[in-house]
C-alpha cells in the first residue's frame, strides 16, 4: 500500500530514554481530504470524576451534569449575583494528527483475503482453521506496512478487528527466535484492562502456539506468582496492564531490553491522565529503535503527544471516522424524573435481548444492579473494584446469555468485547461526546445493528442534546414515565437470546490467569501469598479513577 507524507509544522516532544523524537511526518494511504477533518478532532478528555448521581435517580446539588450553571438558590447562597452570560465556545483546533487519519479515509482497500497479504503459512493455517478467511478493513490496511516493519498509528471502531491487525504482525516476526532469556520477551501488548489483556492471549495464542510463539498474559488480580513461574519458563510475547507489568519489572521478573515490537491497545484510555506516565516509562525501557504500534477506537487524550515522543516515521490509518458506527444505531433519549429513573429502566431492560448498562461509579453499578434484581430483572455489575473471578463470571454469565443484562463503568467497560449487544442504555451521561461514542460501540458491531439510549434528568435535558449534536446526531428528547409507550415498546424489542449451557472454563496457555484445570479461581484463601508488596494496589489499570 502506497503512502504519501503528512508533515508536521510543530515541533515533536522529546523524551528520554527509547522515545524517538525525530518523526518528520505521518504518512497516510490516500490524498488529503478537506472540511471532514473537524469531526473526531482531539480534546481534553476528562475521565468522569466526583460523585454521580444514584442509580435511584436521585441528583446532587453539587453536580448539576453537564457543567450545567448553578440553581436559583446556588446563586443566592453565593451573593446572590447573576452568572455571567455563556460566550459560545471556541472551535476545537484540528491536529495535524487528526488530519492524517482523515485523509487516509481515502485511501483504497487493501487486500480482500489474508493469502495475498504474505502472511506466514502456520498463521494462514490457524487462521483457516478458525474460520477466518477475510479480513476487516482496519486489517487489510494496516498489515501491509506493520508486516514491512513501519510505525503505525491506526484507528478503528470498537469490535473491527484491532487485534489480529496488531496480533498477526507480531507473531509472524517472533517466529522462529528461539532461546529467549527467562522473562525476556520480544513483543509487548500493553492494554488498560484485565479482561482485554485475557482475550488477546485468548486471540493471539492459538495461532502463536504452531510457530513456537510462547504469548502470557499478566495483570492485577490474578496469581502473581503464576505470572512469574510462567515468566521465568520463557515467553516470546507478553500482554500486561501497565501496573502489574511494572510491579514484576520491580522485582527483577520481567526485563523490556529485548522487546523489538510493541503494540498500545485502546491507545486514547492508555493516554489519559491515569496511564500516561506508566506507559511513557515502560516504552522507556523497550529496546531503542524498536517496532511500534498504536491501536485504538478514539485517538485523543494524549494520544497525539505519545505518537509524536515514540513513533518514528509512522503510517497514520484509519478506516473509519471516530462516529461512523452512529449510522447503524437507532439512538433515543428520555426525560425522565429522578424518582421514576429505575422504574423505567427496569421496565425497559425485561426485554429478551441483551442490554448493557453505563454508569459512572463502581459503587453505582452494584447498587443498580440490586435494585434491577429486586424489580425482577437479575443483572451482572462491572467495575474496577471486583476481584478478577467475579468480574470474569458476570461477563461469562452475560456473553453466555444466563444474564441479559450487564452495569459497567466505562473504564471496566473497555474489556467487554461480547457479540449481538442489542441495546446499549447511559443511565448516566458520559463526560463528553467521544465518551458517548465509544459506549455506544459496544452495539452494531461488526455490520450488526443496534439501539442507543441516554436516561437524562429534566434538568439534563439541554445539555443532553447538546452533546448528541457534538456526536454529530439529532435526536428528540422524549419526556417518559413509567408506563409510556415508548419504554414499553422498547421493554418488547430485540430477539430472544439463545442461552449456551454452562460449562468449565477452557484453561490459557500459562496465563498466570488463575485459573485451574476446571476453571476455578486459584488463590482463594485470604492469606495465599499474591506477590504483591503490601500497601500497593495489585494493579492501577484495573482500578483507574473514575470507574
Amino acid at each position: 500500500m502506497s503512502s504519501t507524507p503528512v508533515s508536521f509544522s510543530s515541533t515533536s516532544t522529546g523524551s528520554s530514554g527509547s522515545g524517538r523524537s525525530g518523526s518528520s511526518g505521518f504518512r497516510h494511504g490516500g490524498t488529503a481530504r478537506s472540511g471532514s477533518a473537524r469531526h473526531g478532532s482531539t480534546e481534553a478528555g476528562v475521565p468522569a470524576g466526583g460523585r454521580s448521581g444514584s442509580p435511584d435517580g436521585r441528583s446532587s446539588s453539587s453536580r448539576r451534569g453537564f457543567g450545567d450553571p448553578p440553581s436559583g438558590a446556588a446563586r443566592r447562597r453565593s451573593g446572590g449575583r447573576p452568572p455571567r452570560p455563556r460566550s459560545e465556545p471556541r472551535p476545537t483546533p484540528v491536529s495535524e494528527l487528526e488530519l492524517a487519519l482523515t485523509a487516509s479515509l481515502g485511501a483504497p482497500p487493501g487486500p480482500a483475503d489474508f493469502a495475498a497479504l504474505r502472511l506466514p503459512q502456520p498463521l494462514l493455517t490457524g487462521l483457516q482453521r478458525r474460520g477466518i478467511s477475510t479480513p476487516f478493513p482496519i486489517q487489510s490496511k494496516t498489515l501491509p506496512d506493520a508486516l514491512a516493519g513501519r510505525d503505525l498509528l491506526g484507528r478503528a471502531e470498537t469490535g473491527s478487528g484491532k487485534t489480529l491487525a496488531f496480533g498477526l504482525p507480531m507473531l509472524a516476526r517472533l517466529a522462529g527466535e528461539a532461546g529467549r532469556p527467562a522473562g525476556a520477551p520480544g513483543g509487548l501488548v500493553l492494554v488498560p484492562t484485565r479482561e482485554l489483556a485475557g482475550q488477546v492471549q485468548d486471540a493471539l495464542a492459538p495461532l502463536g502456539q504452531p510457530m513456537g510463539v510462547r504469548v502470557l498474559a499478566v495483570y492485577g488480580g490474578a496469581s502473581m506468582g503464576r505470572q512469574i513461574a510462567a515468566l521465568r519458563r520463557g515467553v516470546d510475547l507478553l500482554v500486561a496492564t501497565p501496573g502489574r507489568l511494572l510491579d514484576l519489572i520491580r522485582q527483577g521478573e520481567c526485563s523490556l531490553g529485548s522487546v523489538e515490537v510493541t503494540a498500545i491497545d485502546e491507545a486514547d484510555h492508555m493516554a489519559d491522565l491515569g496511564f500516561l506516565p506508566d506507559v511513557t516509562q515502560i516504552l522507556d525501557m523497550t529496546r531503542p529503535g524498536g517496532q511500534r504500534l498504536l491501536f485504538s477506537a478514539t485517538l485523543d487524550r494524549g494520544v497525539d503527544r505519545l505518537a509524536r515522543a515514540y513513533l518514528s516515521d509512522p503510517v497514520a490509518i484509519a478506516v473509519a471516522s471516530a462516529a461512523s458506527p452512529v449510522e447503524s444505531m437507532d439512538h433515543l433519549a428520555f426525560t425522565v424524573r429522578h424518582e421514576d429513573k429505575v422504574a423505567v429502566l427496569s421496565q425497559i431492560v425485561a426485554r429478551p435481548a441483551r442490554t448493557l448498562v453505563f454508569v459512572r461509579t463502581k459503587h453505582g453499578a452494584d447498587r443498580l444492579a440490586r435494585q434491577l434484581s429486586r424489580e425482577g430483572t437479575e443483572a451482572g455489575a462491572i467495575h474496577g473494584n471486583l476481584a478478577q473471578n467475579a468480574r470474569q463470571r458476570a461477563l461469562d454469565a452475560f456473553a453466555a446469555g444466563r444474564t441479559r443484562v450487564l452495569v459497567a463503568t466505562d473504564v471496566a467497560a473497555r474489556g467487554i468485547h461480547v457479540d449481538d449487544v442489542d441495546l446499549v442504555v447511559h443511565f448516566d451521561p458520559p463526560a463528553d461526546h467521544k465518551d458517548y461514542l465509544h459506549r455506544s460501540g459496544r452495539t452494531a458491531r461488526a455490520g450488526a445493528t443496534g439501539t442507543v439510549l441516554s436516561m437524562l434528568l429534566p434538568d439534563q435535558a439541554r445539555e443532553g442534546g447538546r452533546l448528541l449534536q457534538r456526536a454529530g446526531l439529532d435526536v428528540p428528547i422524549t419526556a417518559v414515565q413509567p408506563g409510556h409507550d415508548a419504554v414499553l415498546a422498547l421493554g418488547r424489542s430485540g430477539e430472544p437470546i439463545v442461552v449456551r449451557a454452562e460449562t468449565a472454563a477452557p484453561q490459557r496457555p500459562a496465563s498466570g490467569a488463575g485459573r485451574n484445570r476446571a476453571g476455578r479461581s486459584q488463590g482463594r484463601s485470604r492469606g495465599r501469598h499474591t506477590g504483591r508488596r503490601p500497601g500497593r494496589p495489585t494493579d492501577r489499570s484495573a482500578s483507574a479513577p473514575a470507574a
